[in-house]
């Protein structure tokens, strides 16, 4: 065990050369330009235009207008001094309609994003798929059809010919379990269906987009890149049965096929009652298992898991947004009870040993898969004053959350960078404008970009690889 402060904050820890400091952002959340260069509806677009679906009526039309602004918003990541920019690509803008050739236009714009980081000294970090599927593959029956997946790969191999020789790490698909069991088991995130064998079938094919993708860009990016792909982990706690449960259809839905070549025989049990599962097919456990570089991981919270014996409220404090709807088919007995704060605004509780714990347990079941934090972060309710934003709630979170980190580095975990959630305030999903999770503040009537006390305090780790007071 390492040691340090009780609290996790601590200062003055030194991080190896070579670790990869730097900010992430998803293409729906800031680039605006919904209609502009060929662009059609993602579910995201239709989504938020359902009333009731999103908080205020907000869409994603606008958002911070990076699609005009990105060599403003890339001028703010190298003045920062950060190593790094992970961004999202928006399907929509690079095959409109989810199939067919490539719009040349989308192509055109993140051909001139990487070349933006790349004058600046930015490593570019690419998504494929941050949650904007093309409305018209939702239309055909969206994730939980198989022909999702191949359209993915067909998608995954035009963008690699396009920009392969200049972006060096590829992301297939961010948070997955949020595509398949928030967007169609639960219903709060788009296409806001709540169906669970679609819910399984979706989580399958993703997985299944996953391996088609890596093999598609193998087949036409040159040199040798790192493939990854990056999960959100639910970090639980409580009783053991329901631990088990949640981590089946929270975790190892991925980690297994993605991982080790096969679905947990307890999620498949588990699930019984909901899929028989024959929509696995032969060779797509083969295809599934690519070898990746990297796992991204993303981490905000933990949760504390118990069974429900049937009787009072089932207390259902998970966090995943107000529906009578479950997100996790198969552990209907399972209830999320409330878990002590400090909180974030998004209600999330503040745990920085949750990501050591979450690092320390990736090391134990993947010994020698290398690791990179491809989100960490939180919302508070800034306030810009004077030109100034001291979020003082937000570097106190960073801070604890860093050294959490660099803990496990010391306890031998191969991690290879941190990028923190995220670049700019944002579209928060169906909480609209609401939440703020940027280091850098924007004003949503006139979009002027202020870096906050946190982005200044980051600046300082980034550049001199020792974590400040």
């Amino acid at each position: 065990m390492t040691t340090g402060s009780a609290d996790y904050r601590d200062s003055g820890l030194r991080f190896p050369e070579g670790f990869l400091f730097g900010s992430a952002t998803a293409s729906y959340q800031i680039e605006g330009a919904a209609q502009e260069d060929g662009r059609r509806p993602s579910i995201w677009d239709t989504f938020a235009r359902t009333p009731g679906k999103v908080l205020g009526g907000d869409t994603g039309d606008i958002a911070d207008d990076h699609y005009h602004r990105w060599a403003e918003d890339l001028d703010i990541v190298r003045d920062l001094g950060l190593d790094a920019y992970r961004f999202s690509i928006a399907w929509p803008r690079i095959q409109p309609t989810g199939s067919g050739e490539a719009n040349q236009a989308g192509l055109d714009f993140y051909s001139r994003l990487v070349d933006g980081m790349l004058e600046r000294g930015i490593t570019p970090i690419a998504t494929l798929y941050h949650w904007d599927l093309p409305q018209p593959l939702e239309d055909a029956g969206g994730w939980p059809e198989r022909e999702t997946a191949h359209r993915f790969a067909e998608y995954a191999a035009l963008v690699g010919a396009a920009l392969g020789d200049r972006v060096r790490t590829w992301t297939t698909l961010n948070e997955p379990w949020c595509s398949a069991f928030l967007g169609y088991g639960a219903g709060v995130h788009a296409p806001g269906r709540t169906e669970p064998l679609a819910a399984l079938r979706a989580a399958h094919h993703l997985n299944l987009a996953h391996g088609l993708g890596i093999q598609a860009l193998r087949g036409v990016v040159p040199g040798d890149p790192d493939y990854s792909v990056t999960l959100n982990f639910a970090v639980l706690r409580g009783e053991e049965e329901a631990v088990r449960q949640i981590d089946a259809v929270a975790n190892r839905v991925f980690t297994g096929p993605l991982l080790k070549g096969a679905y947990p025989e307890d999620l498949l049990a588990d699930t019984a009652s909901v899929a028989d599962w024959s929509f696995v097919q032969d060779g797509d456990l083969v295809d599934i298992a690519q070898r990746i570089d990297l796992l991204g991981v993303n981490y905000y919270n933990t949760a504390l898991v118990a069974l429900w014996d049937g009787t009072g409220v089932k207390e259902s404090a998970d966090n995943h947004g107000d529906t009578a709807a479950s997100p996790y088919p198969g552990a209907d007995r399972v209830q999320f009870l409330p878990q002590p704060g400090p909180y974030t605004e998004m209600g999330w509780n503040i745990a920085p040993d949750g990501l050591e714990e979450l690092l320390l347990s990736l090391r134990r079941q993947f010994p020698d898969q290398p690791l990179m934090i491809t989100e960490n972060g939180a919302a508070f309710d800034d306030v810009l004053e004077d030109g100034h934003v001291h979020d003082a709630e937000r570097l106190d979170y960073l801070r604890r959350h860093f050294t959490a980190a660099h803990r496990a580095l010391e306890q031998g975990v191969d991690l290879r960078g941190y990028q923190v959630w995220s670049l700019l305030d944002n579209f928060e999903w169906a909480y609209g404008y609401s939440k703020r999770f940027g280091i850098v503040h924007v004003d949503y009537e006139t979009l002027a970009r202020t870096p906050k006390d946190s982005a200044l305090w980051y600046s300082e780790l980034a550049r001199t690889h020792v974590l400040p007071e």
